[in-house]
Parts: structure tokens; C-alpha cells; sequence
């Protein structure tokens, strides 16, 4: 294909005429070309219409916007807010107050946010409609594929996606995460064929709610249609390795059911996951030969590569906090690409990756403009400057922002906390590199624990110690994803003044208490979804912090304005302070995690 023009902002239109997608791939390239072509139109229009839609509801009443429908009005009158500004509104939702506060149409449920408010997960109203546009850009994304990989509709996905548990508000409303919510729903159990949905996993393996039953069911199926699978993923670089991981665990038991064409017992138990699997199955003992054969080898290197001999990619979240993860699963598919889809979070749907064969760090996603409306924060913004939000068409290229929002189901200017870097553009549409979450210091899966979090719990825990005359002089932690699954270290150095050592068992006492400090979400992937492993203290040696700070001043930190990082993740740093490790322990137990947490069940 010849290079296409640029336009003023270094972007290129693409001409879709003379090449072999179908008509339909055609239509959303085309659409794609279109909103990108005039961003600044379309967010003014998606303003229009959010205003309009809900002129009369009493959070923009509140504000004296009621009937209002001009950008500039807007901007003047409702404030930039974060999750606590909002917290009195969602309350009164969740505890049954159907009047129209935020949306005119009714909240049709609550998408459970990974982020933390107090430690607990994040409630955002969602509406009927927004399931039809998170649909939308899901059917983007093989058009998209199909430019760069030829031949996706000929064969299946083998993606490992999963159900989390879900609860009901006092006021009736459920609340469960986003893509539990996607997959519960009709658009997705009764979608249209779409090669890009064409899994191996059966729907009924994907809704079952045990997460154990529900991996082994969907790796038995991805197996026995080995030859079938083009492409191989899951939501998070860190799902995909834990599957693997699985695998390594349990292949002799899957073999035997692959040779006899028959389910696990034991393990199978929920009868409509049973019938799903034996409408796949059928017995095939040179498949289970071949997967025993490559499983059995003492190398995992290129083991995806080896079971799946089709697979062209791997499709999995690897920027941000995921990118720890890389290498691992370079390892495991032979450098296949690392495919990076899209963008999307529990206040809504982004955009999508148009280069979806770069390199994990080029990852960048366009902004799909019909989505929600769109500001940015500069990055550094004095707080009494937070009202200065530029629009999607004003960003710059190579600045930093952070990302607001205003949706159809009734955020207003709320800050999602994710900060963007501006990597170019697509026409005149911006295009935006991940960087992190906002104050995140730890992360391991869908979990995210920042300082103020983890500084009281580690407080919380070191109280512990008092009985033995010992105190925490300095701590500092890290995500470890050299073991599967990862798990927090938290690195400890004390002061023994009394007699006695402190005990092994109080120590681990102390890892325990810090996880049951922990946010819902921390506490679910420990206890439920095993996603993440025991937290483990590692105690060192006197002084070694004294050494982390010569080791900072060296690199030119000031010894005035020095202070102990919280979390350290540059690797030369994390070696010196495992070179000083006298003792390790691990968290004994789970951490206590109810499903149906007693947050939405008493919200006041």
C-alpha cells in the first residue's frame, strides 16, 4: 500500500478501497477515518447530546447547567471532581434513590472499578445503553487486526476470560465489574458470529463462576482445538502466564481426558460446563501423545508456540504496571507479537491500537471520539488550576495529561486518574501512550495499592512487634512477578532492643496483617482468584537503608530533600537490598474476602 498523505498534525489518512477486507471491515475502517478526521465536531456533538439527554438531572441542576448545552457554559459551571467528590450521589444510588441525580435514564447497574477509595473498590453508574457502545468498539478491533494479520476469520481465539463474583447494593443494584457485566450480557451470550469473539472457550466455561472449573474447562477446550487456534490471550499479561502456569500443573489430567473423550469428574462438576465441554470433545489419543510428548520436555521455551503451531499472536494488556511481564511471555510464545487491543476502564471505553504489531513500548491507543467527552489535565497542574482542562483536539505532542471524562451514564468532568503521553496522531485525532495509574505504588493483576495504603497497613502490622521491645526503623516493597503467581515484597529493617528475637511466627503474623489491611480487590485475588501470591517481609540487615540512600546520592539524588521510596522497581536497587536479606517470611493464610462485600451492603 503507498504511503498516505499527512495532514497538519503529522497523521495519515488510509485508503481502505484497494485492498481484500470485507465489506464489513471496510464500514468500521471507514468509521474509524471518519470520527478521526473531525474529533473536534464529534466530542462537541457527544457534549450536545450528554447535555441534552440529561438536562434535568440534579447533579447539573445542582450546578446551574440545567438546559444548557454549549462547551464554554459547561467548562464554567461543573467542577473537575474525583471519586470522593461523587461519593454522596453514588450513595444515594446504591442505597435506592431512583430519582434522576446523575443520569435521566435509569442506572441499570454499578461497574465495580479496580481503583480504591478507602480501600474499597470504586461504585460507577452505568446505563443500558453503554453495554451497545462498549459493543461498538469490541467490533473494531478485527477489522483493525485483519490489516496487518490476513486469514483471523479462518480460525479460533483461544482466550482465557473470566466471570468475578458480583453483589447487590441495599437499594437492589448490582454491582460486578466491567467485563463480567459484558460477558453476563445478551450482547455478548447472543452476539453474531464476529471471527474476533470466535473463541474455543464455550460461553458456559467462561460464566461459570468457579474460577478453577472454569480455567480447567477452557484449557481443555483450547487443547483439543490446538490446530484451530490463531490467536491466544487474556485481559492481563499476568491472566495469560497464570493459564500457562495452570497448565504446567494439571496437562497429565487434561491428556486423559483429551484420550478418552471424557471430563474430569473431580473437577467438572457444574452440568452445564460439562454438556459445553463434551459438545467439544471427543476422544483423540494422538492429540493427547503430542501434548504429553511437548509438555513432558524439560524446557517450557516456545510451549505456545509448540501446542498452538497457528497462533500468530498474543493478545494481552502489557502497558502500564503489565509490562513486567514481557519477558515471561516472550519466553513462553518464542517472541511472538504482544498484541495490545485496546483501551477501556470501568468509567468507560477509550480507544483502540491501530498499530497493533509495534512493540509493547510503542503501544498507543486513538481515542475513539464518540465515546464519552473528553478533557486533559496537564501533568504537574496546581490543584487550584484543575479547572484549565484543554479538549481532545488541543493536546500536544510528547505532553503528559491526565484523562477526564463526561459519559452518557452520568460522570461529569470526573478524573479517571490514568496518566497519557501524546505519541502522535491519527488525522487529527491524538494518540496516546499509557504511562500508569495516578499514585498506584504496587500492582500484581487487577489490583492496584498506593503508598497512603500501604504505609497503613505496614503501620498496622509493625504494631506486632511491641511485645518483643522491636520496631520497624524503614521499609520500602515491590511487586515480585518472577514467581507465578507474583506476589508484594515489603522489605523491613528493625531495631531489636530487647532481649528475645522476634519469632518467626509473629513475623509472619505481621505479612498477614498487612494483607487483611488491604483493599477488596487485593484481598479477592489472594483469596478467590488466586491471581496473587502470599505477601512475603523480607528482613535485613542494619543499616541497609543507610546504604539505599548512599547508593541514591550517588546516582545525584539531594541528601536534603532525600526520602526512603515507598516502592522501588529499578532493578539495581531492588539487588542491593536483596544482597542484604537476613530472613524471609510469607504470609501464613488467605486474607479474609467475602464476596458481596459488606461495602455495598451498608453504604452510607
Amino acid at each position: 500500500m503507498p504511503e498516505a498523505p499527512k495532514n497538519q498534525h503529522g497523521g495519515s489518512k488510509t485508503d481502505y478501497t484497494n485492498n481484500n477486507l470485507t465489506e464489513e471491515n471496510k464500514k468500521s475502517l471507514e468509521f474509524i477515518e471518519q470520527v478521526t478526521s473531525n474529533p473536534d465536531d464529534v466530542q462537541q456533538r457527544v457534549l450536545f447530546d450528554i447535555l441534552t439527554q440529561n438536562a434535568n438531572v440534579e447533579y447539573l441542576v445542582r450546578h446551574q447547567l440545567s438546559g444548557q448545552t454549549d462547551r464554554e457554559t459547561f467548562k464554567k459551571l461543573v467542577p473537575v471532581i474525583t471519586y470522593e467528590d461523587l461519593k454522596p450521589d453514588i450513595t444515594r444510588i446504591a442505597n435506592g434513590d431512583k430519582s434522576p441525580i446523575l443520569s435521566s435514564h435509569p442506572i441499570s447497574e454499578f461497574l465495580t472499578s479496580s481503583g480504591t477509595s478507602g480501600g474499597e473498590r470504586k461504585l460507577m453508574p452505568t446505563i443500558e445503553a453503554e453495554l451497545g457502545r462498549r459493543s461498538m468498539l469490541y467490533s473494531l478491533l478485527m477489522p483493525v487486526m485483519s490489516q496487518f494479520v490476513p486469514g483471523l476469520d479462518k480460525g479460533k481465539g483461544m482466550y482465557f476470560l473470566f466471570v468475578k463474583s458480583e453483589a447487590k447494593t441495599p437499594g437492589g443494584l448490582v454491582a460486578r465489574p466491567v467485563l463480567t457485566s459484558y460477558y453476563k450480557s445478551n450482547h455478548f451470550k447472543e452476539r453474531p458470529y464476529d471471527p474476533y469473539t470466535n473463541y474455543t472457550s464455550p460461553n458456559e466455561t467462561i460464566l461459570c463462576q468457579d474460577s478453577y472449573q472454569s480455567m480447567y474447562s477452557q484449557m481443555l477446550c483450547g487443547l483439543f482445538l490446538n490446530r484451530q487456534v490463531l490467536r491466544v490471550g487474556a485481559v492481563f499479561a499476568s491472566g495469560f502466564i497464570r493459564a500457562i502456569t495452570f497448565l504446567e500443573n494439571n496437562w497429565m489430567d487434561l491428556c486423559k481426558d483429551i484420550r478418552t473423550g471424557t471430563v474430569n469428574q473431580e473437577v467438572i462438576t457444574d452440568p452445564d460446563v460439562k454438556k459445553a465441554v463434551l459438545r467439544v470433545l471427543k476422544p483423540d489419543p494422538e492429540l493427547a501423545d503430542f501434548i504429553e510428548h511437548e509438555c513432558s520436555k524439560k524446557s517450557w521455551q516456545g510451549i505456545i508456540t509448540r501446542l498452538w503451531p497457528n497462533t500468530k499472536y498474543v493478545d494481552v494488556i502489557v502497558t502500564g504496571t503489565m509490562s513486567q511481564y514481557i519477558r515471561t511471555l516472550d519466553y513462553y510464545s518464542n517472541g511472538l507479537p504482544l498484541v495490545c487491543t485496546m483501551y477501556a476502564s470501568s468509567e468507560c471505553y477509550f480507544g483502540v491500537n491501530l498499530n497493533p504489531l509495534c512493540k509493547p513500548s510503542e503501544v498507543s491507543y486513538t481515542i475513539i471520539p464518540t465515546m464519552a467527552y473528553f478533557e486533559f489535565l496537564p501533568l504537574g497542574t496546581n490543584e487550584e488550576e484543575t479547572q484549565n482542562l484543554i479538549d481532545l483536539s488541543e493536546v500536544q505532542l510528547g505532553q503528559y495529561y491526565e484523562l477526564v471524562v463526561t459519559t452518557y451514564a452520568g460522570l461529569y468532568r470526573y478524573r479517571v486518574g490514568d496518566v497519557l503521553r501524546v505519541a502522535g496522531f491519527k488525522n487529527k485525532a491524538p494518540q496516546f501512550n499509557f504511562i500508569c495509574r495516578k499514585n498506584v505504588a504496587l500492582s500484581i493483576d487487577a489490583d492496584k495499592t498506593d503508598e497512603v495504603e500501604l504505609h497503613q497497613a505496614v503501620e498496622k502490622a509493625s504494631a506486632h512487634l511491641v511485645p518483643y521491645d522491636a520496631t520497624l526503623t524503614e521499609y520500602t516493597s515491590f511487586a515480585d512477578t518472577t514467581t507465578i503467581p507474583g506476589h508484594y515484597v515489603i522489605f523491613w529493617e528493625l531495631s531489636v532492643n530487647g532481649p528475645t528475637q522476634v519469632p518467626p511466627s509473629v513475623l509472619e503474623d505481621c505479612c498477614l496483617a498487612i494483607e487483611e489491611s488491604l483493599n477488596s480487590v487485593y484481598r479477592q485475588g489472594r483469596a478467590a482468584d488466586k491471581s496473587i501470591g502470599p505477601l512475603e517481609i523480607k528482613v535485613v540487615e542494619n543499616g541497609t537503608f543507610d546504604k539505599l540512600m548512599d547508593y541514591a546520592i550517588s546516582l545525584g539524588a539531594s541528601f536534603n530533600q532525600y526520602k526512603t521510596p515507598r516502592c522501588v522497581k529499578y532493578e539495581p536497587i531492588i539487588e542491593l537490598l536483596s544482597s542484604k536479606v537476613v530472613s524471609s517470611y510469607f504470609s501464613p493464610k488467605c486474607p479474609k474476602w467475602v464476596p458481596g462485600h459488606k461495602q455495598w451492603n451498608s453504604i452510607n
